[in-house]
């Protein structure tokens, strides 16, 4: 037993990869095929991937919302988690990128399972009607948007759902939020999700770190 995280060294994080990843070889060549098409390579990490798959089934969620899907790497992982019933909306503001993401959905038999939404997610939650439900909400798009978007989705969210926010730990600099804006824009989002009521919240160190809140 110890108080204190275990430090994830190289050697760690390659057991982490090898036994406890999403990834296979198709994602592999999505994340591939994504750089080379010049998108910023800061999908989630396969770890990360296996975890938010396992939040997914924990809760049988059926619809899902993702807010910044890249190149449908989260978008993928997370649709192979759903029910046969299930729906996973991939919001994202880049036209390209949207194409990508509908390609890359089709060679993986997910088509009928993600539904592609070329939109920012301001505009696609505040034009969301009021019986648009979701059981997960994912949050990996502009970082001075996630209270925002968490506002706009505690409609849309189901009392026992969750919302899943990426890069908690800020690429390491959230201890100290003097470092850049958007550093603190990550730091005020997770007290405001710690110490909002509509929410049981917890901080997740697993690649870049997630937050978590539960709806109440």
């Amino acid at each position: 037993m110890s108080l204190i995280t275990t430090p994830v060294t190289e050697e760690i994080e390659f057991y982490l990869w090898r036994y406890f990843s999403a990834e296979d070889e198709f994602l592999y060549n999505l994340r591939m095929e994504a750089k080379e098409e010049g998108m910023p390579e800061i999908s989630i990490s396969p770890v990360q991937g296996l975890f938010l798959q396992m939040l997914i089934k924990s809760i049988n969620a059926r619809k899902v919302l993702e807010i910044g899907s890249l190149g449908g790497y989260s978008a993928i992982t997370m649709a192979r988690a759903l029910t046969e019933e299930g729906i996973l909306y991939a919001v994202e503001i880049n036209k390209n990128y949207c194409e990508f993401i509908r390609k890359k959905s089709l060679q993986s038999g997910l088509s009928g399972k993600i539904k592609v939404i070329n939109s920012s997610g301001n505009e696609f939650l505040h034009n969301l009607s009021d019986n648009e439900i979701f059981d997960f909400i994912f949050l990996d798009a502009d970082k001075s948007g996630y209270i925002k978007y968490v506002n706009l989705s505690i409609p849309h969210l189901r009392k026992g759902g969750i919302i899943a926010a990426d890069n908690a730990l800020a690429m390491g600099k959230i201890s100290d939020i003097s470092e850049d804006e958007n550093t603190k824009a990550i730091h005020n989002f997770n007290l405001f999700m710690i110490n909002n009521q509509d929410f049981f919240t917890s901080l997740v160190p697993i690649g870049d770190g997630l937050t978590l809140g539960l709806k109440l």
